[in-house]
């Protein structure tokens, strides 16, 4: 057997094709292998981010939807990412004011193959797996008004863009009006009102705050709370509720996706300011009350900055708030502000998908 072996490597009349053709076929077995292993590896890439971009989507879903809703929509939006096979939601908790949504989903494919079937192996299992959560945010906020001052009228508004639009709309405004006292101060009427809309698209105006500050005279009501600013004058303000028992202008935030304030002053310079515009948001204020002393600590945004009134606005407790109207160069103390409010956040699941954070 050695010597025939040996022959025939020696020889040189016969093809050597037939040997050829038995080496190069474990070659192409392994080289068509690798190339499934490859187009499994990619498939698996894909799948996972359809599939991660399926399972956020349905985190923006109302709380309303049942758990049927959600895995066709987790389906759907799998589908619509270029996903393979079918997604399946393992579970799905709703978040509340103090705790995160959650969710968790797989997805399989059998992907077949090409080369594989040379093994008898038709297809390989793909399978990936996403989890979401998602922590409360907020959805309302209460705006009232401490106290407006000053010689110049202004008003300031709160717009908000809703999920799909491209334009932001007015939702609250907080109008002031000098009420010509006279003192080095100034004040006046500051009326809060929400602006919704009615079915035919018309703006409606409620009025939620009216506040009258006057000096201190003959005429000053019993009870009144007088103070004393650091002009030395007196004055007091009166304030009215709608309704009686009102805590201020409660607005709806859970559709939108942005939210910005804006300061007019007719006759300011600049006349806008804004807290989306890295130029004039240093006039605004944010302060925190202190525990212990029940002082208000008030830090002025600084200069080029963008705020956003998601991120400034607390839940569940109140936050303070103040403007410089533009009578006075930045940086400056708070003492110098005209425009201050209180705002109430409150915090549970929302709309947004920004908030949500892959974990898995």
């Amino acid at each position: 057997m050695r010597n025939v072996a040996s022959g025939f490597a020696r020889s040189r009349s016969g093809s050597i094709m037939p040997l050829f053709f038995l080496c190069t076929v474990p070659l192409i077995t392994v080289v068509g292998f690798a190339v499934d292993y490859t187009s499994a590896v990619q498939t698996r890439s894909n799948q996972q981010q359809a599939l991660d971009a399926a399972i956020l989507s349905i985190t923006t879903m109302d709380t309303a939807s049942t758990l049927q809703q959600r895995q066709q929509g987790l389906q759907d939006a799998f589908i619509a990412n270029g996903g393979q096979g079918s997604a399946t939601l393992t579970s799905f908790v709703a978040g509340t004011a103090t705790t995160a949504t959650t969710a968790r989903a797989t997805a399989s494919f059998a992907m077949p193959t090409v080369f594989m079937t040379i093994a008898r192996i038709d297809t390989v299992p793909v399978a990936v797996a996403s989890a979401v959560s998602k922590p409360p945010a907020l959805v309302q906020a209460t705006f009232k008004v401490t106290g407006v001052s000053g010689y110049w009228n202004k008003t300031m508004t709160l717009y908000g863009t809703q999920f799909g639009a491209t334009a932001a709309k007015p939702l609250m405004t907080i109008d002031y009006k000098y009420g010509g006292t006279g003192d080095p101060k100034g004040y006046g009427t500051t009326t809060t009102s929400v602006l919704t809309t009615d079915s035919t698209g018309k703006t409606v105006t409620t009025v939620a705050q009216k506040q009258v500050c006057k000096l201190v005279d003959s005429n000053t009501p019993a009870g009144a709370v007088i103070q004393t600013d650091t002009f030395k004058t007196q004055y007091y303000c009166v304030d009215t509720m709608y309704p009686a028992d009102g805590l201020g202008a409660s607005i709806d935030v859970s559709q939108m996706g942005g939210l910005y304030l804006q300061m007019y002053v007719p006759s300011g310079n600049p006349q806008y300011l804004k807290t989306n515009d890295a130029t004039t948001s240093n006039r605004l204020y944010n302060g925190v009350k202190d525990p212990q002393t029940n002082a208000i600590n008030y830090k002025e945004i600084a200069t080029g900055q963008i705020v956003d009134i998601f991120g400034i606005v607390p839940c569940g407790t109140t936050g303070y708030q103040a403007w410089e109207d533009g009578g006075n160069a930045v940086p400056a103390p708070v003492g110098n502000a005209d425009f201050f409010y209180n705002v109430t956040g409150k915090c549970d699941f929302d709309k947004r998908p920004s908030n949500t954070v892959l974990t898995q």
